[in-house]
């Protein structure tokens, strides 16, 4: 279960067991949701954010710094994604202390 970023408390990762389209969860604490990020030509042109199945969503903040994230760090996403589940190289966590605004 590799952890991609850690930002004001939330967790976000992949699952290593986990499938397409690119995605990953946002945890915090025992809430968590998904974002799905959609590749078109080599290009991001569509996130989707959902909750996941058997887990109580985010709450608004959280929910809100989940999304902040993952628009700024979209093509990182992707290429950490790329990296572990089809070259299967190792990730590194970041842990992200100011605002990505």
């Amino acid at each position: 279960m590799p952890k991609l970023y850690e930002y004001f408390g939330l967790i976000i990762m992949f699952y290593a067991n986990e499938h397409e389209p690119v995605h990953v969860h946002g945890k915090y604490h025992d809430r968590e949701s998904r974002a799905e990020i959609i590749v078109v030509n080599g290009e991001i042109a569509e996130i989707r954010y959902t909750s996941v199945a058997g887990r109580a969503p985010l709450a608004n903040t959280e929910m809100r710094n989940f999304e902040e994230l993952v628009s700024a760090r979209a093509s990182d996403i992707v290429s950490k994604w790329i990296d572990f589940f089809v070259l299967h190289k190792p990730v590194k966590s970041e842990r992200i202390t100011r605002r990505l605004k």
